[in-house]
């Protein structure tokens, strides 16, 4: 199966920089070549960052609201527009719950609102089944059956991506709109919006095996989840002219030494800008002679080894 393409001019050279604002502690601040940035929202216009922490070891079995998180950042890469309506459209799903949980049924304001949502989570929804169907693609045609990271076959499950599977976005902004509408007095009583793009899941298969994802072993779960960073990551490389940046947090601990040798492997193909971290040096033997080593003590990084 073809890799999807896009013909998208590579990204331009900026500097960016992030840290603490001085002025108000506790806030982070955002420059982009020098100038304040309006957000950290901002950095996804310039730079890609996906990353992999242990705790992520149980997206497939815990609830959906981590596998959502995790595709809204793949696709924050491609589409840095996408965190403007994700909070366009929870900002909306506040207000409308606010007047509904006080009763005050004013149709105007509650229309305009629905509206709002309605437009915002068709967005949504569309970019996260447009980047899982490239996805999909992208593992099936760069990954081995038997290889150390198998095929993962993606699907956004929810109600709005069924709505787009068999009409047009603006049919599916109406009928999300009417269904919003045809909800008040539900939604209401629970206190939530009760359906949605929050609402949605990412559900993931081992393609080899068809078997879902929270059902494979942890070593199988671990080699999904890599996978599909990596399939990320080609896929950018192709699509925008450069990997993103990889953050893989004690990485090397939880794959065996084939998938360990093959991640490197993978890494150095790419050409991506990536940091592993890890408490035993050994477990980087296989990518000791082109890679910068430090060593953190005492909260201090020593010098680059």
């Amino acid at each position: 199966m073809p890799v999807p393409t896009a013909t998208v001019a590579p990204w331009p050279a900026v500097a960016v920089g992030t840290g603490i604002d001085p002025a108000h502690p506790g806030r982070r601040a955002v420059r982009i070549d020098g100038s304040p940035a309006a957000g950290q929202a901002t950095l996804a216009e310039h730079l890609a960052v996906v990353w992999l922490t242990p705790q992520m070891d149980r997206l497939f079995l815990e609830g959906a609201s981590g596998r959502r998180r995790f595709l809204d950042r793949l696709v924050f890469g491609f589409d840095p527009g996408h965190a403007r309506h994700l909070s366009a459209y929870e900002q909306a799903m506040r207000e409308r719950a606010r007047l509904l949980r006080d009763g005050r049924v004013d149709d105007r304001w509650l229309s305009a609102l629905e509206g709002r949502m309605a437009e915002n989570a068709v967005a949504i929804a569309a970019a996260r089944r447009h980047l899982a169907d490239r996805l999909r693609a992208a593992a099936a045609a760069a990954t081995l059956v038997d290889g150390p990271f198998p095929k993962a076959d993606l699907q956004v499950q929810g109600t709005v991506e069924a709505l787009l599977a068999d009409r047009p976005a603006l049919a599916a902004e109406d009928a999300v709109r009417e269904g919003l509408a045809a909800r008040r007095a539900i939604d209401a009583t629970a206190g939530v919006t009760t359906e949605g793009p929050h609402r949605s899941d990412l559900a993931v298969r081992h393609a080899a095996k068809d078997m879902p994802a929270d059902q494979c072993s942890t070593g199988e779960q671990k080699a999904l989840l890599v996978g599909l960073v990596l399939a990320n990551a080609r896929l950018m490389a192709t699509e925008r002219g450069a990997p993103p940046v990889l953050l893989l947090d004690e990485i090397a601990a939880h794959l065996d030494r084939h998938r360990r040798a093959a991640l490197f492997a993978e890494i150095r193909s790419l050409g991506a800008q990536a940091w592993l971290t890890g408490t035993e040096p050994a477990l980087f033997g296989d990518f000791l002679d082109d890679v910068v080593h430090f060593t953190i003590a005492d909260g201090r990084i020593g010098s680059p080894q």
